[in-house]
């Protein structure tokens, strides 16, 4: 039962992926090699940002009962603000690939996303998962990896749409866009913030946090093919 529980939270976290990579057209495109590197770009990444956080923003200690870590608004915003550096490696990863934004935008985003995945979701499972009693915290951490999916494709949507911006465009594009990327690199302290303040449960808190990515892929959604539209005209 323990197997058949883990197998289950397994498909839940990484069919979302197979079914992008299969049906996207990144299998036609040959991109496995490119979403591998966007997955080691990924790594390097969070090797940086760790030594970073590590120097300047350690983490506070916990007392012997504690075994969560308290919401902290000031010190995560920083931590969240460190987080910008996701947008760097994303873009020199889009930067490798050639071919069509919407590629680009695919390999970035899924290579980022499923090496986060597999780094840190899948030893939590395969201890957790596997475990005598059943918890439900295991099916909320696959339903996460889902999220994050959205988070990341939506991210280089955005850095792509960045870099593609020009005299062509309205300066109101500029602003919207700031906006919008702003929102998506503090998406999980804003999501912190109300959960903590208007304590929220933890369905409640993952629901809140599935809503906010997904109107903001709409979003860098409507802004892509804005962008490319314009682009065709000119």
């Amino acid at each position: 039962m323990t197997l058949y529980h883990f197998a289950n939270c397994l498909a839940l976290a990484y069919t979302p992926y197979y079914l992008t990579y299969k049906y996207t057209g990144l299998a036609e495109y040959g991109a496995f090699w490119k979403v591998g590197q966007a997955g080691v770009m990924y790594m390097l990444t969070q090797l940086a940002k760790m030594m970073f956080l590590a120097t300047f923003f350690p983490m506070p200690d916990l007392e012997e009962e504690e075994t969560t870590k308290h919401f902290d608004l000031v010190n995560d915003f920083f931590r969240a603000t460190v987080d910008i550096a996701d947008l760097v490696g994303i873009y020199l990863v889009m930067q490798r690939v050639s071919g069509k934004g919407s590629v680009k935008i695919l390999v970035a985003g899924l290579g980022w996303a499923m090496a986060e995945l597999i780094l840190t979701r899948l030893v939590f499972l395969w201890v957790g998962a596997r475990g005598v009693e059943f918890d439900w915290r295991y099916i909320q951490k696959a339903l996460d990896a889902n999220i994050s999916l959205v988070h990341f494709i939506t991210l280089a949507c955005l850095v792509w749409v960045w870099t593609r911006k020009d005299s062509a465009h309205s300066t109101g594009l500029t602003g919207v866009l700031s906006l919008v990327l702003a929102v998506a690199c503090y998406k999980g302290v804003l999501v912190s913030c109300a959960s903590h303040y208007l304590q929220l449960g933890t369905w409640t808190s993952l629901i809140q946090d599935g809503v906010a990515s997904f109107c903001l892929g709409l979003i860098s959604l409507q802004i892509y093919i804005g962008v490319t539209n314009n682009n065709e005209k000119y």
